[in-house]
C-alpha cells in the first residue's frame, strides 16, 4: 500500500494572504521501513561547513538538497517523506522559507509543523528542517 494522505490540501488555499504553494495533507497513514533525518542545517553534509549566505531562500536550498540526499541515501525518495518539521528563526523569513520547501515537496503531500524559535545551534542559521520517510513495504528493495 503507497501513503494514504488524508485531507491534502496546498497553502495557497489555506493562506490566502501569503504568496504559499506548498502541498501539506492533514495526516499520513504510512507502513513499511521508517527513516528519521537528524534536523537539516544549511550546511555541507560532508564537511559541516555552512554555506556562506545569510538569505533564507539559499538556507532552505541546502537544507531541502541535504534532506533530498539522505533520503536517497537511505534508500527511499522524496514521495516517500512522511512530514517535516520547520524551525524558523523570523516569522518575516517564513514565505520565503516555505516557498522554497514547496519546490522539494510538490505532489507529496506530507504533513509539517512550522515554528519560530528564539536561535538555531549556531547564530547564523536562519532555518533547520527535520524530516521523517516511511519507505513502503512493496518498494523495499
Amino acid at each position: 500500500m503507497a501513503h494514504q494522505r488524508i485531507r491534502k490540501f496546498n497553502t495557497k488555499e489555506t493562506y490566502p494572504e501569503q504568496s504559499l504553494d506548498n502541498d501539506l495533507c492533514q495526516a499520513v497513514v504510512a507502513q513499511g521501513t521508517m527513516i528519521f533525518l537528524r534536523g537539516q542545517c544549511p550546511q555541507d553534509l560532508d564537511t559541516a561547513v555552512n554555506i556562506t549566505s545569510n538569505d533564507p531562500v539559499e538556507q532552505t536550498h541546502k537544507v531541502m538538497q541535504n534532506i533530498a540526499q539522505l533520503v536517497k541515501e537511505c534508500g527511499a525518495e522524496m514521495a516517500h517523506v512522511t512530514k517535516l518539521v520547520v524551525y524558523i528563526t523570523d516569522v518575516r523569513h517564513r514565505e520565503a522559507v516555505y516557498q522554497t520547501m514547496g519546490a522539494y515537496i510538490k505532489g507529496v503531500h506530507p504533513v509539517c509543523t512550522g515554528l519560530v524559535v528564539v536561535a538555531l545551534a549556531r547564530p547564523e542559521w536562519l532555518v533547520e528542517i527535520d524530516a521523517t520517510a516511511v519507505i513502503p513495504f512493496e518498494d523495499k528493495k
